[in-house]
């Protein structure tokens, strides 16, 4: 079953067509994986995606739903979640109260029992907390629940990052550049947390650099180059693709 459908998507940035006409599927439970040179319209593509740019044509489809003209807030209650690659961290809170912000689709406005301090208020905010302390545990951020986030290693705040998303309880979750700047263990642990959210039912789409990470999770494998499809297939079938090779890979690739 398809749960993401891109169908005909372009964008022009001042006549320079930086997605163009790309039509694609991701199916439900799947990890699928963007690639392509800098510059082949990855992140252009996500922003897309969650609405962050409108599409100069194209449609873009979440299971049964139209989602081409509607917010970025209104996608994400739709069940669409997204990291960045470079962190969007609160770091004058603490590591539990930044994953308790993507709780917020979720929760009801409560001004006027927050005013009153009704019981119901104290409740909610335990099971928020309850639930964010839960998600930092499956991240691997265990040893962090009671961390300033200011205090945190780079490693960790990009699996912090992961679980405020996840608070959300997306549908769908785009992680953009989750293994940059981390060394290689830090880098397995994303490898393994990536494989972990696909295994708990959400569906994964990623981009990526680091083409050992990439091949070792992916379902099934995009390559953009300017833009357009250049092939889509799994690992072995990207892997062993002469285009793919000579634009993106290198000759070393289908060793």
């Amino acid at each position: 079953m398809s749960l993401l459908r891109i169908e005909g998507l372009s964008k022009e940035f001042g006549g320079v067509q930086a997605v163009a006409e790309l039509s694609f599927e991701i199916a439900a439970g799947h990890i699928h994986s963007i690639i392509g040179p800098n510059g082949a319209g990855k992140t252009t593509l996500f922003n897309l995606i969650t609405g962050v740019y409108t599409p100069t044509s194209g449609q873009i489809w979440l299971a049964d739903e139209n989602l081409t003209a509607l917010s970025t807030a209104m996608r994400a209650s739709r069940g669409l979640q997204r990291t960045f690659q470079n962190l969007q961290i609160f770091y004058n809170m603490t590591a539990l109260e930044n994953v308790m912000v993507g709780r917020h689709l979720h929760l009801k406005p409560r001004l006027v029992p927050a005013l009153l301090r009704l019981p119901g208020v104290g409740r909610a905010d335990r099971e928020a907390r309850e639930r964010a302390a839960e998600l930092m545990r499956f991240v691997g951020l265990a040893a962090w629940l009671d961390a300033d986030a200011d205090a945190m290693p780079y490693g960790a705040l990009k699996r912090l990052e992961i679980a405020r998303a996840l608070a959300a309880e997306p549908r769908l979750l785009l992680l953009d550049e989750p293994a940059a700047g981390l060394n290689p263990v830090e880098t397995a642990a994303i490898d393994e947390l990536i494989k972990k959210i696909a295994e708990a039912g959400t569906t994964v789409v990623l981009v990526e650099h680091d083409m050992k990470l990439v091949m070792g999770v992916s379902d099934r494998i995009l390559v953009l180059d300017y833009g357009r499809k250049l092939a889509e297939g799994t690992a072995a079938e990207v892997r062993a693709n002469p285009d793919v090779i000579r634009a993106y890979l290198g000759a070393g690739a289908a060793a």
